[in-house]
């Protein structure tokens, strides 16, 4: 990430480090890599060697070398050619930390530090959409509000901005006293107080404890009166009592005191007094959420001397934040990614580095928006942003916008370029995009959903949404439990249990794993044709397609000798002749008696491999029957010894090493001591747990969501649905769902054995379930007593995290596996990052 200029003797005097080559100590570094993969341009880039449980930055640093970096921030001796400058710490994120405090007390300007359960980014990005015409402002790009965003988004400030706004994120004891040295906020937020992260506190006292850390040194604090639990413990410690706050507050005595809050048409009319005079906002929205925040933006703004008649008329204009980027099927093969964030050069850089993680195509096209309210002279800035597409491999650029236009000769190869999005529409041919991956980045002014619109790929209204961060999560999470040099082989079957093809895999890819696994041999041709490098093992190789296991470089698993022989002889009469070995991995028979060899076949299997060089065994592995259950662990035991004795014998049979390997998900956590040279992750990737222990540490990655299409009332004594088995006993109201049994919903869920969800509450579903739609009881949620009313439109939720796949599958008495893997091929998936 591009950040402030230091000469590396400057960085080594600021974190305590050895400079290898005092002569070199003039080198400039102007950007700061933490992820060699997201590496631009490298001149005056410095690496910083991270080292985490799950990773080691230092072994990336010979690809880097190699990639032209020379510059590099170490915690241990590297052998590099001389040309390399090394600063060696002692621990290099405490050295990117104290760096980053140095940077902070260099500016002198006001520094808002933002922390709270919930809120953080949106109260970040209102306060910039409300003052940004006043003040050049700096802020954290999307959520880098983490031990390492944090200090990357200090870094960022430049001289020119008088006000920085930074949020901060803490998920145990202990991290915000680091943070606070970073930030170093004069002005201070504390949004609210939740329940996330509560495992790691041991009461919500001392979570709020840890949070005010980040403001003991702070000139003022805002908060709300109304979460009586910040102000009890703000009141309560003499450690905060000469802390000046700035409070606001519905329910007790406050700065600004709220009296009274009112919706009409959709907007919400917030009234109140300060300073002993009645005052009074609009804003745009009217979910509590959304008020909650708006209210500590208005509590800021009166802090820092704005009119009161200023604030009213830009409070209105407050527009939603969109708080993922999406990833979707565009037009003629297109894929869509759409990032409507905010729009400038850090969050730029982090979507084109999502955009080039895509590997299905080789073509990659911006779409760009002027960037607003940048800092920047115009000149300079689409300089650096058309230096920035030229190194990340941006094939085609199309501007949007007075500003980008007029600087057209700042960007290199395939332009074009409209002065709005209308002319863009209006005027360039949506034919020519076919066969590539799109960015859309533009400011909201320039209304870029309309662009999303006509490039995305049309299909109905179904969506299986799968959020990225928390895949990652939950493999970073399976990863934390192995043993060093264990390696990560992730089942992409099924269309990765019904998530997705290359979408998931280059995600996989690009996070490290060692092997991806299909069912067939079709699967692993799409990975290869989407770019897909990493080793692919194909667990039902047929006949018919081993031609395309050596035209496609895949590994079958060989189960037995019929497979082995047919194999033996495709190698042999094959007419383009395989010129290198041939990769297999073997599976053998532990105890669960479904495929592989048996005890008594590997004295012959041993042979005929011995006998066939072109053959070679990556792996030999088994598959155990019931890892996660406590009541079969005995046999789950016996798996493994069994499964450890054959292998043995096949590794002293061939004169070179062959990987292992038996657990599945459950596996990893329940028989640490099995881990072998590698483990196979399922399930549990995409957010299953085996048991509820186990599915706490885990995240929802999949959410099943539609909408309502039609509400109507039905008369007691009247049917709905086919075969009128939905008999209604009492005036009722139904609400049409554009989700059948063609579209993967069970239809035995039908006749209320299941429910869906609409506002959070469950609605059961009433007759029959139709191919393409079904039909839900709203009654209830119509006349509850909390005024939720649902209107045609509105979002229904199959099963996500208010309602888990875990769950739906035990009122459906199967399995998790079978809901994913029978959602249909047309409901589309969209992928996202928060």
């Amino acid at each position: 990430m591009a950040g402030s200029s230091y000469s590396l003797t400057e960085i080594a005097s600021v974190t305590n480090g050895e400079l290898n080559s005092p002569r070199s100590g003039n080198t400039t570094i102007s950007e700061y890599l933490i992820d060699s993969r997201k590496l631009g341009s490298p001149e005056g880039c410095l690496f910083v060697a991270l080292v985490s449980k799950r990773n080691d930055g230092h072994k990336f640093i010979p690809g880097l070398f190699a990639a032209g970096v020379r510059n590099f921030l170490v915690s241990e001796p590297v052998h590099l050619p001389p040309e390399a400058n090394l600063v060696l710490v002692n621990n290099t994120l405490e050295a990117l930390q104290s760096l980053s405090a140095y940077h902070r007390s260099q500016f002198r300007n006001p520094v808002i530090g933002i922390t709270g359960s919930n809120g953080k980014t949106i109260v970040k990005e209102w306060l910039y959409q409300l003052m940004n015409r006043d003040r050049n402002i700096i802020r954290s790009p999307k959520s880098f509000n983490s031990q390492i965003g944090v200090p990357l988004s200090i870094l960022n400030i430049e001289p020119y901005h008088d006000l920085a706004i930074i949020e901060a994120g803490i998920s145990q004891p202990g991290e915000m006293q680091k943070l606070r040295n970073i930030i170093q906020p004069t002005i201070g937020i504390f949004t609210n107080i939740g329940q996330a992260h509560n495992e790691n506190f041991r009461d919500i006292e001392q979570k709020i404890k840890e949070k005010l850390l980040l403001f003991r040194n702070a000139d003022i604090l805002i908060y709300s009166k109304d979460h009586q639990e910040i102000a009890h413990v703000l009141e309560a410690s003499e450690e905060y009592n000469k802390l000046k706050t700035f409070t606001w507050g519905r329910k007790l005595s406050a700065d600004l005191m709220i009296t009274e809050v009112s919706e009409a048409a959709g907007r919400t009319q917030i009234n109140g007094r300060y300073l002993n005079k009645p005052v009074s906002v609009r804003i745009p929205f009217k979910d509590v959420a959304s008020i909650e925040n708006a209210l500590h933006c208005y509590a800021l703004m009166l802090y820092l001397g704005y009119d009161q008649n200023l604030i009213a008329t830009r409070m209105p204009s407050l527009t939603p934040i969109a708080m993922r980027l999406e990833l979707k099927e565009g037009i003629n093969r297109c894929t869509l990614i759409n990032d409507s964030y905010n729009s400038d050069i850090n969050s730029l850089t982090i979507a084109i580095d999502f955009q080039n993680q895509q590997k299905q195509h080789e073509k990659k096209t911006v779409i760009l928006s002027d960037i607003l309210q940048s800092g920047r002279r115009i000149d300079d800035l689409y300089s650096v942003i058309g230096e920035t597409l030229s190194k990340k491999g941006i094939s085609r650029i199309i501007g949007i916008g007075k500003d980008i236009t007029s600087q057209a000769d700042k960007f290199h190869g395939e332009k074009f370029f409209f002065s709005a999005t209308d002319e863009f529409l209006s005027q360039f041919p949506l034919s020519s995009f076919h066969d590539e991956t799109i960015l859309l980045k533009g400011a909201r002014i320039f209304e870029f959903e309309k662009i999303s619109k006509v490039l995305e790929q049309k299909v109905h209204e179904t969506v299986l949404e799968i959020n990225l961060d928390a895949l990652i999560h939950n493999l970073n999470h399976y990863r934390s439990k192995l043993k060093k040099g264990t390696r990560t082989m992730v089942m992409v079957k099924a269309f990765s249990y019904g998530s997705g093809s290359f979408e998931i895999a280059n995600l996989l890819q690009f996070h490290g794993a060692d092997w991806l696994a299909v069912a067939y041999a079709d699967e692993g041709v799409e990975l290869r044709k989407a770019g897909i490098t990493l080793p692919i093992m194909v667990m039902n190789p047929e006949e018919r397609s081993f031609d395309l296991l050596f035209r496609y470089d895949l590994e079958p698993e060989i189960y037995n000798f019929r497979g082995l022989t047919l194999l033996q002889e495709t190698i042999l009469n094959a007419s383009n002749k395989p010129s290198g070995e041939i990769y297999i991995h073997v599976k053998l028979d532990s105890g669960m008696h479904r495929l592989g060899f048996v005890k008594d076949e590997l004295p012959e299997l041993l042979n005929r491999l011995r006998n066939h060089p072109k053959l070679r065994v990556r792996s030999v592995f088994s598959h155990l029957a019931a890892s996660e259950d406590p009541g079969q662990d005995e046999f789950t035991r016996f798996q493994i010894r069994e499964f450890n004795e054959m292998a043995e014998l096949l590794n002293e049979s061939l004169n070179y090493p062959v990987l292992k390997h038996i657990l599945n998900s459950a596996g990893i956590v329940r028989f640490p001591e099995a881990q072998m040279d590698m483990v196979r992750l399922g399930i549990g990737l995409y957010g299953v747990g085996f048991d509820n222990r186990e599915q706490k540490q885990l995240k929802n990655v999949s959410t099943l969501k539609t909408t309502i299409s039609q509400i109507k009332e039905v008369k007691a004594g009247e049917t709905v649905g086919y075969n009128r088995t939905g008999k209604v006993d009492h005036d009722s109201v139904i609400a049409i769902v554009p989700i059948g049994y063609a579209d993967g919903l069970n239809r035995r869920l039908g006749n209320g054995t299941g429910k869906l969800f609409v506002n959070g509450k469950p609605a059961p579903i009433i007759g029959n379930i139709s191919m393409d739609t079904c039909m839900i009881d709203i009654t209830p949620i119509m006349h509850s007593p909390d005024g939720i009313r649902v209107r045609e439109g509105d979002d229904v939720i199959v099963f996500g995290d208010e309602y888990l796949l875990n769950c739906l599958a035990k009122d459906l008495g199967t399995i998790p596996y079978e809901i994913l893997t029978s959602i249909s091929r047309r409901v589309k998936r969209v992928y996202y990052y928060e």
